[in-house]
């Protein structure tokens, strides 16, 4: 190959390790960007002319490809920011950019790209995009099921709509009751006089109501809600009907509690005061008698005129106990139930399992979507974009969803350039850049005293 061909060698190599260079210049740019992949530099040898006889073979010049690091994950930052995501392990967000507007409506190109950047917030239109100009994509959610209502991500559009107010429909209530009940009337020394004052399981009359109170031990207050969103408050109470008789043969005779509920504060005379919720019976060893009662339906339950509906009293297995407690009360375990008022959303955050996740001023959450993560058999063949974003191409194949990654909210990922790393490659570059130009110069020298021998 001669002194021509040295010169030539090393030409290519000066070509090759400034490609080098404008990549680990690029890297260290871009140390900050949110969601940046680096990119590595190869360095591929051409065999010069020689034949097949390795013997006669000399070194040829080099060629320099950039090598991607799509698989190489950042690190994942937190962020005080709700809407801001990161992908923790492997995938890529779905998202498409924005080519105009019509009618002050956004326009949207129609190709999906991907990307890893994912600070992400609501433009003037309830879209998310982050801040490269990409919108998300996610699949909506059912508000029935819970479910995705589909399998092809959709542009992710977030209104501030009201929920709708939802009526009381069960009461879960779990609870301990104690023995021997101290009621107003209860006296250890008078067998009997903690038990109910009246017609045991018949509702309270508004002129029985004293006596009521005095036999009866409170069970807790729950607030629920009827059709247009009016909270309710209902009021239980306990009584004690009849204790166990441990004489009698079978069946004997077991401790037998009632529960009510105030129905009219303001009823008079003979109208219902408290309505009887139902009986239960306990063993000696404190379990609900068998059958043993999970729960009741009341039809069409009225508290103070307000009509909530049908509520069923939801106890559970096990929920009810007659239990010894020397404070003779009851000690509910478990008391809520499943209504609410109308809410206004009050903000959005992502949730531990990916999902976009409204919350309202009544307390209710309610999930949106669920946020796909794309994943590709050949990551290192995608096309890549500006602002962080990759193409599919026909060498990485067509998007997977079943990627193994998972989104983390208040999150993001960092650039995966390692600054130290960057300064170690600039300098061995350096170096090979001026090694390169010395055999120029010395290629240049040899010509020139070839050019010598002639005169």
């Amino acid at each position: 190959m001669g002194i021509y061909g040295a010169i030539n060698a090393a030409i290519s190599g000066l070509k090759s390790q400034s490609y080098a260079l404008e990549n680990i210049s690029g890297n260290i740019a871009n140390s900050q960007t949110i969601g940046y992949k680096r990119l590595d530099t190869s360095f591929a040898d051409l065999v010069a002319s020689g034949g097949t006889d390795q013997t006669t073979q000399i070194a040829g010049t080099v060629l320099a490809n950039s090598r991607a690091t799509n698989d190489i994950a950042g690190d994942i930052q937190r962020s005080d920011i709700d809407t801001f995501m990161a992908i923790n392990g492997d995938g890529y967000f779905v998202v498409q950019q924005k080519v105009g507007e019509s009618d002050g409506r956004s326009i949207f190109s129609g190709d999906n790209v991907y990307t890893r950047r994912g600070d992400f917030q609501f433009d003037e239109e309830g879209f998310l995009v982050n801040g490269a100009g990409y919108y998300l994509f996610g699949n909506a959610i059912d508000a029935t099921t819970g479910n995705p209502s589909g399998s092809v991500p959709e542009l992710i559009q977030i209104q501030n709509d009201i929920l709708p107010a939802t009526a009381t429909t069960e009461i879960q209530y779990r609870a301990k009751i104690a023995t021997y009940p101290l009621t107003t009337n209860a006296d250890p020394a008078d067998p009997g006089s903690e038990l109910l004052v009246g017609t045991p399981g018949a509702d309270i009359t508004a002129a029985t109501e004293s006596d009521f109170l005095a036999s009866s031990v409170a069970g807790e207050a729950i607030t629920i809600y009827n059709d247009n969103g009016s909270p309710v408050n209902v009021q239980l109470r306990w009584a004690k009907t009849e204790n166990a008789d441990p004489t009698a043969g079978p069946p004997a005779t077991l401790d037998t509690w009632n529960l009510y509920y105030l129905t009219d504060a303001d009823a008079t005379g003979a109208n219902a005061r408290y309505t009887n919720v139902g009986e239960f019976q306990f063993n000696g060893n404190g379990s609900l008698a068998v059958p043993a009662t999970t729960s009741i339906t009341l039809s069409n339950v009225t508290v103070n005129g307000a009509v909530v509906g049908d509520v069923n009293f939801n106890f559970g297995s096990g929920g009810l106990t007659q239990t010894y407690d020397p404070n003779g009360r009851v000690t509910v375990n478990t008391l809520n139930q499943n209504g609410f008022s109308t809410g206004d959303q009050t903000g959005v955050k992502i949730s531990g399992n990916g999902r976009i996740v409204a919350t309202y001023n009544n307390g209710q959450t309610r999930a949106l979507y669920e946020i796909p993560i794309a994943s590709f058999n050949a990551d290192g063949r995608l096309a890549r974009l500006e602002g962080g974003a990759f193409a599919q191409t026909t060498d990485s194949g067509v998007p997977l969803f079943s990627a193994t990654g998972s989104v983390e909210g208040n999150a993001l990922e960092a650039s995966n350039t390692d600054i130290a790393d960057e300064f170690s490659k600039l300098i061995i570059t350096q170096q090979a850049y001026s090694a390169n130009t010395r055999i120029v110069t010395s290629g240049d020298e040899m010509l020139q005293e070839a050019l010598n021998m002639v005169r």
